[in-house]
């Protein structure tokens, strides 16, 4: 029991914590489109932004969970991001692409790691030869 009483307190200031990053990041949003629109936005429209926003990406969080747990995973992957965002068509198609920009550059770099050691083993080779026919000049010349 106790331990539970420990860690709600440090919960409680990590959700604080995103809160406040939350906050910090649409009063950025907000600065920005009041320079660039010229319109000027309230604290109180500021936070009700920041509280609308926050309890969304809660509720996305809850619906990642439930898709992963519902396959019967205990890891949210991209195609539960996809599910979440099926509704949105313009959100969907940048998740999409998005997701086949990581996926080609994964690719890329497996192929690079297994070209790696081919390559290390081909100089190895190389070099154990260049070294095999110096003892062999060696022994020929003695």
């Amino acid at each position: 029991m106790e331990e539970v009483e420990a860690e709600e307190p440090q919960e409680f200031s990590h959700r604080q914590r995103l809160k406040a990053a939350v906050h910090y990041t649409v009063g950025c949003l907000c600065q920005e489109v009041t320079l660039n629109k010229q319109v000027n936005f309230s604290k109180q429209t500021i936070a009700a932004i920041s509280e609308v926003t926050f309890r969304q990406c809660e509720n996305f969080a809850k619906d990642l969970e439930m898709f992963a747990r519902h396959a019967k995973r205990s890891t949210v992957t991209t195609e539960d991001v996809k599910l979440l965002a099926r509704r949105n068509n313009s959100l969907l198609k940048y998740i999409t692409e998005k997701n086949e920009e990581i996926a080609q550059l994964n690719l890329k770099r497996k192929a690079k790691k297994k070209r790696k050691p081919e390559d290390e083993s081909r100089s190895s080779r190389e070099s154990m030869a260049e070294e095999l026919d110096g003892a062999e000049e060696l022994q020929s010349e003695s």
